[in-house]
């Protein structure tokens, strides 16, 4: 492992040496004070899980306010820049069933998020950043948006990472990426280092074949506790009027450490853990309509398990994931969805999404034919122009049921599940 991080970092070095043919991001900086640009994004966020079975309800409400100050580079041949990033929250009621990750507690008696909710909260911090050409390096508390490293964005405010990313385009169509982090602060955490990471180091190439072939490769060390290594190809091409088809593959490998990470209730005891999870879909587009047909299946002795190591509350770039993420113990599972955007009848803005996904051949122990489906549904507008020019409402509904076998005590439980997410942008300068 160690000698593929090192060859990561290598060929870094060596792309940010060599001499392109077309103009580099930095030759084009203007100043640290003349590209910066501020941000606030006002979220109302509401997340309830009404659970059968006779489990818990969790119901939680928030107000955040999300603020980046994001520099741009000095001018040179290096060009430095600096930011900060963080969020500042208050409760709505008092979210006495808060859960879903959307509101940290109270420590009782020593026990972390054991007590009452805050009332109010904040989070954040700072970065710096240098510039080369066309390679970027960036050390300090980030949001990541890789497929093996990468931070819940879903609830109320995002998970924070801190540690060094670098990115690289020094090649034409080819973006290469490897980074070291060693804090993990998830979204309901006050404690920025909340998850306990030691270090993770990531790396990762993407390639432009052309206009209609992408692929890429990421992989994650994350110390005592996982190696992961994800894949993705796509192939989109056009048919007659005016309409297209796309293709994608997508997979992770992943091995546990033995001693030192943590699963969830869907592994299987007394075992090293491995899984291979892979998803195949095809998507036909034309004009306002979107239709998504999948297939996923997992291999190994455990279910894909992300989240619980410090590898990113959001790590899992496969289609078949919602509410669920069909990712039990050698599941197959299968979808349908269906995307319509509502232009044509004088609403720009407003796109609705419906899916059925249905699992099946989950190992659950004893019984190795455990089933869940989930039923999907949402309805997104997002404002196209005048002063609350992208200024969004979305409302999400999932209806979920599971074989009594694969209840709570493994996985979801039944559960019918509403989101609603108000987003305000406001730009500062």
């Amino acid at each position: 492992m160690l000698k593929t991080q090192k060859l990561a970092l290598a060929v870094l070095v060596n792309a940010a040496l060599i001499s392109t043919a077309y103009a580099s991001e930095q030759s084009e900086a203007k100043g640290f004070v003349e590209d910066a640009e501020g941000t606030v994004l006002f979220r109302t966020g509401y997340l309830s899980r009404d659970k059968k079975q006779g489990n818990p309800d969790t119901s939680s409400a928030a107000q955040t306010a999300m603020v980046k100050l994001d520099s741009g580079f000095t001018k040179g041949v290096v060009g430095f820049g600096a930011g900060i990033i963080g969020d500042a929250s208050f409760k709505l009621g008092d979210n006495k069933h808060a859960g879903n990750n959307m509101i940290p507690r109270e420590s009782l008696n020593g026990s972390e998020n054991s007590g009452d909710t805050y009332d109010h909260w904040a989070r954040g911090g700072a970065y710096v950043k240098a510039r080369v050409s066309n390679t970027t390096a960036v050390y300090g508390t980030q949001v990541l948006d890789l497929p093996v490293l990468a931070s819940n964005t879903a609830r109320l405010v995002p998970e924070y990472f801190e540690g060094l990313l670098v990115t690289s385009n020094e090649i034409d169509n080819l973006s290469l990426t490897a980074g070291k982090f060693t804090k993990n602060q998830y979204s309901d955490q006050i404690n920025s280092d909340g998850r306990n990471l030691d270090r993770a180091v990531v790396w990762g190439a993407k390639y432009k074949f052309n206009d209609a072939v992408n692929a890429s490769y990421y992989g994650v060390d994350v110390k005592d506790k996982l190696d992961r290594h994800y894949i993705n190809a796509n192939y989109s091409y056009a048919l007659a009027n005016d309409s297209t088809l796309t293709h994608d593959f997508s997979g992770y490998h992943t091995e546990w450490d033995k001693e030192g990470s943590t699963y969830s209730n869907i592994t299987a005891p007394n075992e090293d853990r491995k899984n291979t999870i892979f998803a195949v879909s095809s998507t036909y587009n034309k004009d306002v309509h979107n239709l998504m047909v999948a297939y996923q299946q997992n291999t190994g002795n455990t279910g894909y398990d992300y989240g619980e190591n410090a590898d990113g509350g959001q790590s899992i770039y496969l289609p078949n994931s919602y509410l669920s993420d069909f990712i039990g113990n050698d599941e197959k599972s299968v979808q349908l969805q269906y995307n319509y955007n509502f232009k044509n009848h004088g609403l720009p803005g407003l796109n609705w999404t419906t899916a059925y996904i249905y699992g099946w051949d989950i190992n659950v122990g004893a019984d190795k034919d455990a089933q869940e489906r989930e039923f999907f549904n949402q309805v997104k507008y997002t404002v196209q122009s005048g002063f609350a020019k992208d200024t969004s409402l979305r409302l999400r509904h999932s209806y979920y049921r599971a074989s009594d076998d694969y209840q709570a005590n493994r996985y979801i439980g039944d559960t019918n599940e509403w989101r609603i997410w108000l987003d305000i942008p406001v730009k500062l300068f």
